[in-house]
């Protein structure tokens, strides 16, 4: 594999972030521009969750692809039931916990012809609101169940290449250092209440207020005024970050 001069010195790049970049992510959003470009994807996303519990430890993403609001409004509940109902019957999903094989790059095309994916449940009730067409995965060192997971996307058009697969392949252990480099100092997360605790799980998992509200038989004011409190707690201003404490602690992730 040939690699130009611009590619090295992007890689370069990639491979020697300053630490104090972008401080409170995982990894700095110069290290996703960097990759959106080297790879030539419409969206990168940097996630870890725990597949049999169904909950969502980290989650950082660049994208350009969303979907409509018209899209949403046909989705009875959340969308992310979706994904975690067909997400162990998805092979190019579901690979690296079956498996146990963190170290690949893969595509979902390794897994699936065009037509098998596209009359596959998880792309016809998930994929498709975000216009995810073509996705290649770079597993980074953690354990099955919990996978930490670099993903790279694409919108209609061509599929990855070997090529790509190759470059991602070079920057795995360097990608990895830099965010081992990034994790916090661990410290102790404010205790929440049991029913704190327990609307959390559904914030997660991806249910707005209102299905909230719904499932704990209080009403929406309730919930928001526990997000209020919880926020004020945990020091932090928004849903994602509050998740994000809460798992973080409860599966060492910092």
């Amino acid at each position: 594999m040939t690699i130009s001069e611009r590619e090295v010195r992007t890689m370069l790049r990639l491979a020697h972030v300053a630490d104090g970049e972008d401080s409170g992510q995982p990894l700095p959003w110069s290290v996703f521009t960097g990759l959106k470009e080297l790879i030539g994807s419409d969206a990168v996303q940097l996630c870890q969750f725990d597949a049999k519990q169904r909950v969502e430890m980290l989650c950082q993403e660049l994208s350009d692809l969303h979907p409509s609001e018209a899209d949403l409004a046909e989705i009875e509940g959340s969308y992310e039931d979706s994904f975690w109902q067909h997400y162990w019957s998805s092979p190019p999903c579901a690979y690296p916990d079956t498996s146990g094989d963190v170290a690949s790059v893969t595509k979902a095309s390794d897994f699936l012809t065009d037509r098998e994916f596209h009359n596959s449940p998880m792309y016809i009730e998930y994929l498709k609101l975000f216009g995810g067409e073509r996705e290649m995965m770079l597993c980074l060192p953690s354990q099955p169940g919990r996978v930490l997971r670099l993903l790279f996307w694409r919108g209609p058009g061509r599929d990855f290449t070997e090529r790509d697969r190759g470059l991602l392949t070079l920057l795995r252990p360097h990608l990895y250092e830099t965010f081992k480099r990034r994790q916090r100092p661990k410290v102790a997360l404010p205790t929440l209440t049991p029913r704190q605790t327990e609307l959390m799980k559904l914030v997660a998992v991806g249910y707005t207020n209102n299905q909230v509200a719904r499932r704990l038989s209080v009403s929406e004011a309730t919930v928001r005024k526990h997000l209020e409190n919880i926020f004020e707690r945990l020091q932090v201003d928004s849903r994602t970050a509050a998740v994000t404490r809460v798992l973080g602690a409860e599966y060492g992730i910092r």
